[in-house]
């Protein structure tokens, strides 16, 4: 039987995706490549996460329909650098044994979680 191997992609509505495009390569400096961005395999650092949420947790805003989670190596300097470009950051830090977390919101009002993995070892 075919089985699943992992997540393929993530998918996101926005009102001007080249406008989004522009401000995530500018902010995280992310690089576009045949019209999407794509992370090579080995840059996975840890696993990824697929979850459901029900319509009215609150875990990140009730009216987004998705939330993207992007792996960092040095949280507090990515979330650092974001605020000095003035975008809006979450100044919460969350520290799990799996790892830290932090928040900013792009132009369009999206949420977007930051997650630095426990180094491996």
């Amino acid at each position: 039987m075919a089985s699943i191997t992992g997540i393929g992609g993530a998918f996101v509505r926005a009102r001007d995706p080249e406008q989004l495009y522009g401000w995530y390569e500018r902010h995280l400096g992310l690089s576009r490549s045949k019209g999407f961005f794509a992370f090579p395999a080995s840059a996975q650092r840890a696993q990824i996460v697929f979850a459901f949420f029900s319509q009215d947790d609150e875990y990140f805003p009730v009216v987004q329909k998705a939330m993207i989670n992007l792996q960092v190596d040095n949280l507090d300097g990515v979330l650092d650098r974001l605020t000095n470009e003035g975008v809006a950051v979450d100044p919460k830090r969350e520290s799990y044994d799996f790892g830290r977390f932090g928040w900013f919101t792009d132009p369009e009002g999206n949420r977007v979680e930051l997650w630095q993995p426990v180094a491996a070892g």
